[in-house]
């Protein structure tokens, strides 16, 4: 058996958990003070997952980039595949903030949704 020690990152107490695995099985979870905890080390231990925020490029936009981000978490092994596909996103003006600009992405389930407005740059 293999125990791993981890900051929980679920609420401000930042308790630190000890999960105890048996190869790739979660045996045990000690050390969180509330069920969020034991949630978060078992997701964290066995699969990872993350919010990604970045930023795309903008077509005809008043800014030349918009920030970006997932709706909902990605698991950490596809980031750097997400991140080539933002990459070689660019997106046309106007954005408007919630707007989705990609869809599952690589079959996860997410979507890439702008955080802020991008206004048409003026053609005068």
């Amino acid at each position: 058996m293999i125990q791993r020690k981890l900051v929980c990152v679920s609420c401000p107490v930042g308790c630190e958990v000890t999960v105890t695995l048996s190869g790739d099985e979660v045996e045990s979870v000690a050390g969180n003070r509330c069920k969020r905890g034991e949630t978060y080390a078992r997701q964290e231990t066995v699969e990872p997952m993350r919010v990604l925020a970045s930023s795309a490029r903008v077509l005809g936009g008043d800014r030349p980039v918009v920030s970006i981000k997932t709706d909902s978490p990605v698991p950490k092994t596809l980031i750097p595949e997400i991140m080539d596909l933002v990459r070689s996103l660019s997106v046309e003006a106007p954005i408007e903030m919630g707007q989705t600009l990609a869809t599952d992405v690589l079959s996860s389930g997410a979507k890439l949704i702008a955080t802020r407005l991008v206004s048409r740059a003026d053609s005068e």
